[in-house]
């Protein structure tokens, strides 16, 4: 196992873009880290300045609310790192046993669960999220995290079906029938320990997917209120301040949410390569 993954860390060093990636994603890790460290709360107002600019005090201005948009930047590393890791977490394990025991089962149990997996692909993925958070109809983080984890299903389910399909057919499976082994055992001991290379890339690739997902419904007013630390929420005060110019309110988070995506991708791309010997 030490030798496996000392093997994946070598493949992935050689991939420049996984590196920039990592280094993106530490960058970000370490601005949540360093959140306690903020000159302000992410939700203290200094009320005698208001909107401003830029100072010495204040090293990316103030917003609307009087908040300082610095102090709220890394604290909403927080929250959005949060939101994206806990909406692909629901994914997978509402996904990964769906998929897997439509794989290995096949027949009537297949058809069942792959046609409800096509019926939540048949809306777009944004429409879907927007009806989920607004059937819940709570402003919070967790609203985010369901609707997000929810719409990302589909994708992990169809994902573990087609690496399960693969895998049965390997002659390990063979001899654990042979065994008599019990369907079950060979499904989760046996068949999908073999599947975690594509389920750890898709879940790497869907974090920063979540991220982006969770802050449109943010902008879009479906998460929770103003007064919560998060990148989209911060992006909702663009309409507000763009025509006047004021920039420094709504650009940090949007560089935040760009950066943090590509690093999940770039991340994403190298482990395929890295854990796919015939990408290698």
């Amino acid at each position: 196992m030490k030798e496996r993954l000392q093997d994946i860390w070598r493949s992935l060093r050689r991939e420049r873009g996984a590196m920039l990636g990592l280094g993106l994603l530490v960058l970000v890790l370490l601005m949540a880290l360093c959140a306690p460290l903020a000159p302000y709360g992410p939700k203290e107002r200094d009320t005698e300045v208001g909107t401003a600019g830029p100072s010495a005090e204040h090293w990316l201005g103030t917003d609307a609310s009087s908040y300082d948009v610095f102090s709220r930047l890394l604290y909403g590393a927080r929250t959005s790192l949060l939101t994206g890791v806990a909406a692909i977490l629901l994914a997978l394990l509402i996904g990964v046993p769906m998929g897997a025991i439509s794989g290995y089962a096949g027949g009537w149990v297949d058809g069942l669960l792959m046609r409800t997996v096509d019926v939540m692909l048949a809306f777009p993925s944004v429409v879907l999220a927007i009806a989920i958070a607004t059937l819940l109809a709570d402003r919070s983080v967790t609203t985010v995290i369901i609707a997000v984890g929810v719409v990302n299903v589909p994708l992990v389910a169809r994902q573990v079906r087609g690496s399960v399909l693969q895998a049965r057919e390997m002659e390990y499976v063979v001899a654990a029938k042979s065994l008599g082994y019990s369907p079950h055992r060979i499904l989760f001991r046996h068949v999908l320990p073999n599947c975690l290379a594509p389920i750890i890339v898709l879940s790497t690739l869907g974090v920063g997917f979540a991220i982006l997902s969770a802050a449109g419904l943010n902008f879009l007013g479906l998460g929770p209120e103003a007064r919560v630390a998060e990148w989209g929420v911060m992006l909702s005060e663009v309409m507000k301040h763009i025509r006047a110019g004021e920039s420094w309110i709504y650009v940090p988070p949007g560089v935040a949410i760009a950066v943090t995506v590509l690093g999940f991708n770039l991340l994403g791309d190298g482990l395929r390569k890295a854990l796919d010997p015939r990408a290698r």
